[in-house]
């Protein structure tokens, strides 16, 4: 869903450059990482400070689903195309361009590398929870769960109603056998998600994510309450509140405002 949006967003706009990176980073998410490298090199195509590292006619925006696996020396064209734009300002570091590679080397398995880009985003823009979110997903990917932890928890201290953030968290805390915690935050997606509260513009979101409910299931299921699975199988978020001890007022709080983003 995300990516048809930011599409339609690029077909209105193709030079739109924050449409261009979120949608690198939600065809990485997709595992489809051909396409991430592709939309990646035309983020350097339409930004005009570098566009001469591209040269030729601007690409066109890749067929969704035709093409998936990254091929090494598309990978490698682009990789070296962003580490020139990084050294062309080496004393005033770009967070885009950081991101940029911070996608390339997460789609490499490079995960150090990646979390080095993020945090040397994050330099520059440490108020940004996104980027919080990207540098937790990427120390998580790299088997640094504590760490990821750390990341998450600054995400959702800037935003909190980030549920993205929120429930990789969750997932973070079943790694490190945190099974109650996993089951608070889950709920707590679970309940800002059912609050229907959104970004400014955003579609009101009613749906209950089955992602969630599936890792709450499993965590139940690992915590053996075999008397709460007919309250998960009912979606009963009333009765897994109580038993968790959730508050009814987290999905409406001045601050729940969600945004189901993409980025891992």
């Amino acid at each position: 869903m995300a990516i048809s949006a930011l599409r339609k967003c690029l077909d209105l706009d193709p030079t739109n450059l924050s449409a261009l990176m979120a949608l690198s980073v939600s065809y990485t998410n997709e595992s489809l990482q051909k396409q991430a490298c592709h939309v990646l090199h035309l983020w350097l195509k339409a930004n005009p400070k570098y566009s001469h590292l591209v040269p030729g006619a601007a690409p066109q925006l890749p067929n969704h689903g035709v093409m998936s696996f990254m091929d090494s020396g598309v990978h490698g064209d682009v990789c070296e195309k962003y580490m020139q734009a990084a050294r062309l300002f080496p004393s005033d570091v770009d967070p885009d361009v950081q991101c940029g590679l911070g996608v390339l080397f997460n789609l490499s398995g490079e995960y150090d590398k990646a979390a080095d880009c993020f945090v040397a985003a994050l330099g520059v823009r440490p108020n940004d929870w996104q980027l919080w979110n990207k540098l937790g997903a990427t120390l998580a990917n790299g088997k640094q769960s504590e760490r990821a932890v750390q990341a998450y928890h600054k995400a959702l201290e800037l935003y909190p109603g980030f549920i993205r953030s929120r429930y990789n968290l969750g997932i973070s805390c079943i790694n490190l056998k945190a099974y109650k915690e996993a089951a608070e935050h889950f709920l707590t997606a679970l309940n800002l998600q059912s609050s229907g509260r959104g970004l400014p513009g955003s579609a009101s979101r009613n749906a209950m994510s089955e992602g969630i409910w599936s890792s709450l299931r499993l965590v139940v299921s690992f915590l053996d309450r075999q008397d709460l699975y007919n309250a998960i199988y009912d979606n009963n978020l009333e009765v897994l509140n109580r038993e968790f001890g959730i508050g009814s007022s987290v999905g409406n709080s001045s601050t729940g405002e969600t945004q189901d983003e993409t980025s891992r």
